[in-house]
């Protein structure tokens, strides 16, 4: 049952009840601190985002990634339903845009990422139109395989902004999907695909980036336009605009099916906080989780500075850390909880393959499988499309793995 958020002190505080404030939560409650927990969460309604991908190509409905919040807070948690506003880390305080002000002996931030869908100029309200799509929010998710399926010829455009996001590979995989879509609608032919990414490289781990350009390459997907950040959708002419990060200068392409992955960053109200660094990201140590100024404010996932890919993989293996850390910090004792930087991107790459890349801060990979996952396999798809959604339902939302 959510609460008002009336003024009160709590043990542990959670900002967020995403991926990670759940999985936290989660671990506490069954680590004996049922009752000492309360969780931060104006929504809901809760999403397991990374099956968006195949939301978007057609594989599933959207229904699936959808759940209840209510039903996902751990027994012994408190569900606070309300934002929080700022904080004050010099007095243990957290306001709520409500109006309430919360205390707390140890403060978890984990309020993801924030989507800055206005950040692109005319492509607010025109999502769905024009052959216009976004895998992004589960309100626009379906708009994508519409505009895949209606597709008949011409240009298929799709973006990767100069920002952070979340799965870094999610922006080529809809593309991957697209054009075996388009193959088995006998479009193909008639289209040209195009990847702008405002990144320099197409993946940042070299053994994974070699085989996703041989992909391209077998595919006949045009060469990737790197360092190419879109500013601009002129819809009614069907007109993409993207900034040439090298050269500083416009280049407008056609479209007739354009695919945007919006720029994003950390929150607005973290960002004007004292717990934001330089780039508004949650300040903390990339081994302990620990603010660097605040001893009694952690943080993991999308909203902190930790310099990993922002997945769910990557939270499945620093919740266990900023737990374990956060109960040494209860008794005084040091912090042993080291976190390596592990994530993991399952790179879809069409019907029935998956290249599984997994590595850690030192960008080599760091792989679970006997076999070489630089290789595209149905079962490593299946895992994801099956095993991986059962495992985040069943297993990390309550604190087992």
């Amino acid at each position: 049952m959510a609460t008002n958020g009336a003024s009160s002190h709590h043990r542990f505080l959670i900002i967020g009840g995403g991926s990670a404030g759940i999985s936290v939560a989660a671990r506490l409650c069954r680590a004996g601190q049922r009752g000492q927990v309360a969780i931060v969460e104006p929504s809901e309604h809760h999403y397991y985002q990374p099956l968006w991908t195949l939301v978007g190509a057609g594989v599933m409905p959207r229904q699936v990634t959808h759940r209840r919040e209510q039903d996902l807070i751990p027994r012994g948690a408190e569900w606070i339903k309300d934002s929080a506003a700022s904080f004050e880390p010099d007095k243990n305080a957290v306001v709520l845009k409500g109006g309430a002000r919360l205390t707390y002996d140890f403060l978890v931030v984990a309020a993801g990422i924030q989507v800055n869908w206005k950040a692109i100029k005319g492509l607010e309200g025109n999502i769905g139109q024009n052959g216009i799509c976004s895998n992004y929010s589960y309100d626009t998710v379906e708009t994508t395989w519409d505009a895949i399926r209606s597709f008949k010829s011409g240009d298929a455009v799709f973006t990767h902004p100069a920002t952070p996001i979340k799965c870094g590979g999610a922006p080529q995989k809809i593309m991957y999907l697209a054009d075996d879509a388009f193959r088995q609608r006998g479009t193909r032919d008639r289209a040209r695909i195009h990847f702008y990414i405002g990144e320099p490289v197409i993946f940042k781990v070299e053994k994974y980036a070699k085989a996703l350009l041989e992909v391209i390459k077998r595919k006949g997907i045009e060469p990737p336009h790197y360092k190419h950040n879109l500013t601009e959708i002129r819809a009614g002419s069907r007109e993409a605009v993207f900034q040439d990060l090298d050269k500083n200068q416009e280049v407008v392409q056609k479209f007739d099916l354009l695919h945007v992955t919006p720029p994003q960053g950390p929150p607005d109200f973290i960002k004007s906080s004292p717990l934001g660094n330089a780039a508004g990201w949650v300040d903390v140590d990339k081994e302990t989780c620990r603010h660097t100024k605040f001893a009694n404010v952690f943080s993991l996932g999308d909203c902190s500075s930790l310099p990993t890919s922002k997945t769910g993989a990557a939270i499945r293996k620093q919740a266990p850390i900023v737990v374990r850390n956060l109960l040494a910090a209860v008794t005084g004792a040091g912090l042993n909880g080291k976190y390596d930087g592990y994530t993991s991107c399952p790179l879809v790459t069409g019907y029935g393959k998956l290249i599984l890349a997994e590595f850690a801060y030192d960008l080599q990979p760091h792989e679970t499988f006997p076999f070489d996952q630089g290789k595209e396999r149905l079962s490593m798809y299946l895992l994801k499309k099956h095993m991986l959604p059962a495992m985040y339902w069943h297993g990390m939302l309550k604190g087992r793995a």
